[in-house]
């Protein structure tokens, strides 16, 4: 793969590229992160849960918050890519690589656009209901790749949808973002029938396979195999990943400790334990912090010092771990993420992270009743509008028909493209206006004018 195909400022839809013109105040790549971030789907991430319930007293992160911080991730870690390219390549590439940080922000700030109300668990209480619940009955209305798409429904994918579908009433190519923001954001260049392991991850629906070979030929990404047809991954999705991954593993810490879930000195030992030994950047982080922390009084002051130190520390990191694979990671070899090949003290800090993360939040009881909560309220909007979609003749089929926007609405003979309108509607919703929308059709709030 060469940098000029892979930063490609062609946009989705459009027959060809739009030339960068410099007198233009934004890059084609900003006018990307634009497009996204003044958008009703990202908007509605402010009401989504990202892993503790919706703000009380406590404002804790929601989708929104969490991907402009991904975002302020990733562009760092695209600009410092930059700098490392420019040493490799010369300064004559300067111009080429100086948009990086613009083309990681915007797949970043987008990468989330595609998941369901209720966090991860609104994932798994899709794919639940054609599994296990009544969305079983459709299974022999659809091929074996869309069965597998609606068992495992999957958010990466649902995102790439988002931004390219060409929704009623809407524009050809979608938000039409650049070919190279949307390869960025594919972290699993594959369908679901490619997938493999116990969370089966995949990149594209069978409705965005056309899609994504078409942004894959642009981009000229390597085609792995045929039968499943696999790509190896856009080289800048490893940074869109690492963005991801420090963020929420830190920030799930830091708002544990805001909700008094972790102590402060629990805190401090897990954000501290990513310099243990004694190196020379250990004895002078510790040296440091200590006469930080020492005039600083608020336990929550003192953790953001803390996170932002270590996020700065994990960004470096990446970056030098990127650099070591680069090679492999240009002809499609590297099979890792850059924080999985995070060595030594680090590598043994972010296991630790990550194995208390689960015991100590993502199963504390007020996540496991939100995530209950999903299960419910979305298998029952499913079970109402699937069916009217697959049997809209009825009078009550057609009522609730009509509560679909305009954009979702489809006249389609398909059983899959019916049911795939109606997970395009239920997947944008917030939590609170699914959670109200269960309500109302079940009778349980009535509103009067």
């Amino acid at each position: 793969m060469n940098w000029d195909s892979l930063l490609s400022a062609k946009r989705f839809g459009s027959a060809s590229s739009v030339p960068e013109n410099q007198m233009m105040a934004r890059s084609q790549f900003q006018r990307d992160y634009d497009r996204i971030i003044f958008s009703s789907p990202f908007r509605r991430l402010q009401n989504k849960t990202q892993v503790f319930p919706l703000p009380g007293s406590v404002f804790v992160h929601n989708r929104l918050t969490h991907s402009l911080e991904v975002a302020s991730v990733g562009r760092s870690l695209g600009n410092a890519l930059a700098m490392e390219l420019e040493k490799r390549e010369g300064s004559a590439a300067s111009d080429l690589f100086s948009m990086l940080g613009a083309i990681v922000a915007a797949a970043c700030l987008a990468h989330d656009m595609g998941n369901p109300p209720f966090g991860h668990s609104g994932e798994k209480a899709i794919s639940r209901y054609f599994a296990e619940g009544k969305g079983t009955a459709v299974k022999d209305l659809v091929s074996a790749n869309e069965w597998s798409d609606l068992t495992h429904f999957e958010g990466n994918a649902n995102a790439l949808r988002v931004l390219t579908h060409r929704f009623n009433g809407r524009r050809k190519g979608g938000f039409a973002l650049t070919c190279a923001t949307l390869a960025s954001l594919v972290k699993y260049p594959y369908g679901s029938e490619a997938a493999t392991g116990e969370k089966h991850k995949y990149g594209y629906f069978v409705s965005e396979r056309e899609t994504f070979e078409e942004i894959a030929r642009e981009q000229g990404i390597i085609r792995l195999s045929d039968n499943p047809v696999r790509y190896c991954r856009h080289p800048l999705v490893y940074l869109v990943e690492a963005a991801d991954d420090i963020t929420y593993q830190v920030m799930d810490v830091e708002d544990a400790h805001k909700l008094n879930i972790l102590s402060t000195v629990e805190t401090k030992e897990i954000l501290t334990a990513f310099w243990g030994g004694d190196s020379e950047e250990s004895r002078a982080f510790h040296s440091n912090a200590q006469k930080i922390l020492a005039t600083v009084t608020d336990p929550n002051e003192q953790i953001s010092y803390l996170r932002a130190v270590l996020i700065n520390k994990l960004t470096g990191e990446c970056i030098a771990v990127f650099m070591a694979h680069y090679d492999e990671i240009m002809s499609g070899r590297y099979t890792s993420s850059l924080t999985g090949s995070l060595e030594g003290t680090s590598a043994t800090a972010m296991n630790h992270c990550s194995t208390m993360s689960v015991r100590r939040i993502y199963n504390h009881p007020s996540v496991v009743e939100v995530e209950l909560a999903g299960y419910r309220i979305l298998g029952a909007l499913l079970d109402e509008f699937i069916d009217a979609a697959l049997n809209p003749k009825s009078h009550y089929a057609q009522k609730m028909l009509a509560l679909l926007p305009g954009q979702f609405t489809c006249s389609d003979s398909s059983a899959y493209t019916r049911i795939q309108s109606v997970l395009d509607f239920v997947s944008g919703m917030t939590d609170l206006y699914a959670l109200e929308l269960y309500r109302k059709i079940h009778g349980m709030q009535i509103s009067y004018q």
